[in-house]
């Protein structure tokens, strides 16, 4: 018997997918549109880090572009795919992010994996108070990407707001740190980057 908590309204269902034809059709104009959400959602911490702030949108684009991909004709294929990234859509309260690491050579690969092991418990949020939101792993994601020698390239992160860090980081400014001992690298959030977030942290 299934007993999982219903999904939230913001969680994507098999409705929410176009089938491939209907997806052409529209596919070239919502990519365009979310080029510029992207846009608000992506900081560089550094030359290597980049952090994406996922929501229904980008999730929806990613199902999208992997149903298309992969040519998922079934519901049962489709399901799977929302198995595997509902749990990037943030609910109230929540930022949801896709953190990569941004290496394009194997020599990078080599050095950089083993160097950062542990990055993905080193990003945190710095409020204007002084306070610390940290990412924490998706567990979905943990088991195959996490080691103690070495990194991936990319990690699932949820940060955890109270009702009184929402407001904080309303009013700004923010910083995404990464402490990992040997990558010490801050970004400031623009106050776009802030906007757009706090729609994914009010309900």
């Amino acid at each position: 018997m299934n007993t999982a908590a219903p999904l939230s309204s913001r969680k994507l269902t098999l409705n929410d997918i176009a089938d491939q034809r209907a997806y052409e059709r529209e596919r070239e104009t919502f990519r365009a549109h979310m080029i510029e959400v992207k846009r608000r959602r992506r900081i560089a911490i550094g030359t290597l880090l980049t952090i994406m702030f996922e929501n229904r949108d980008t999730m929806r684009l990613q199902i999208q572009e992997m149903v298309r991909v992969e040519k998922v004709l079934t519901d049962e294929g489709v399901m799977e795919e929302l198995k595997a990234y509902n749990p990037m859509i943030p609910e109230p309260g929540q930022v949801c992010a896709t953190l990569f690491l941004e290496l394009t050579s194997e020599e990078q690969v080599r050095e950089w994996l083993p160097k950062l092991a542990g990055l993905e418990h080193s990003i945190y949020l710095l409020l204007a108070d002084g306070s610390q939101v940290r990412g924490a792993i998706d567990a979905q994601h943990a088991a195959g990407l996490t080691r103690e020698d070495v990194t991936a390239a990319v990690h699932y992160l949820t940060f955890n707001f109270t009702p009184e860090q929402v407001e904080v980081f309303a009013s700004g400014p923010v910083t995404v740190v990464c402490d990992q001992p040997n990558y010490l690298e801050t970004a400031a959030l623009s106050d776009a980057n802030r906007e757009e977030l706090l729609t994914d942290l009010r309900p």
